[in-house]
């Protein structure tokens, strides 16, 4: 048995686009959660994008540029052993979601710092533990977008025209913040902009290249009619 020796040229035939790259992304908050929506600005951005999660929120808009860091999710699913006589078949057990974590620069006026500060007194006060109980008054959704090279997936030039391609949206559902973490201070730290990170329980997520396809609608190019898919891309 052989197998034919593959070389760099056919290597590169199929590293479509050169690959997607982890610098490339955008993460969106379009709103709060109605408990802490006056911590996230409704002001209108300069230069609003009807095609925006939400053309009107300014804090939204920093977010997407102060967001440095995030994560494309895992997925997992715990395996169940059942014993039979000394050995252990596994099977499929319980879909699990862990914490979606973004890294963010701070500002001088600590815009985005004093949002999730706040979002996270909603749910339980510094002073008193008191906070609001109703999940739907403090948990919100939010996107990270795969973005590509060029305006459309595989283009053979970056020259976009001022576009770049969404390859891939995951769209995390329900999430609250559970951690905002410290920020380090020090006489000894030099040429460095502070940053934090905010961790997010999530309940799930749903996964499309299109923001459509990520909320679990798929559209047939040639009716017009959608169809559910459980929001995975359908290739």
């Amino acid at each position: 048995m052989s197998q034919t020796t593959k070389s760099i040229t056919d290597f590169k035939s199929k590293l479509a686009g050169g690959g997607a790259r982890p610098n490339l992304f955008e993460v969106s908050i379009p709103a709060f959660p109605g408990a802490a929506t006056s911590f996230w600005s409704a002001a209108t951005a300069e230069t609003p994008d009807p095609k925006a999660d939400n053309p009107t929120s300014e804090a939204n808009e920093n977010f997407r540029f102060l967001c440095k860091a995030a994560q494309l999710p895992a997925s997992t699913v715990a395996s169940v052993p059942v014993a039979f006589r000394g050995r252990e078949l596994k099977v499929a057990g319980e879909r699990t979601f862990d914490p979606w974590t973004v890294t963010i620069i701070n500002d001088e006026d600590f815009s985005l710092r004093t949002a999730f500060e706040g979002w996270m007194n909603k749910l339980s006060k510094l002073n008193d533990a008191t906070g609001v109980t109703s999940p739907g008054s403090y948990m919100t959704d939010a996107y990270v977008h795969q973005l590509g090279r060029g305006s459309s997936k595989f283009a053979a030039t970056n020259d976009g025209g001022g576009t770049s391609a969404i390859l891939r949206t995951y769209k995390f559902y329900s999430i609250f913040p559970t951690n905002v973490s410290a920020i380090e201070l020090s006489y000894d730290t030099t040429n460095t902009v502070e940053e934090f990170t905010v961790e997010f329980q999530v309940q799930y997520f749903s996964i499309g290249e299109t923001e459509e396809v990520a909320k679990g609608e798929k559209t047939d190019d040639e009716t017009g009619t959608k169809e559910d898919n459980g929001g995975i891309t359908i290739q």
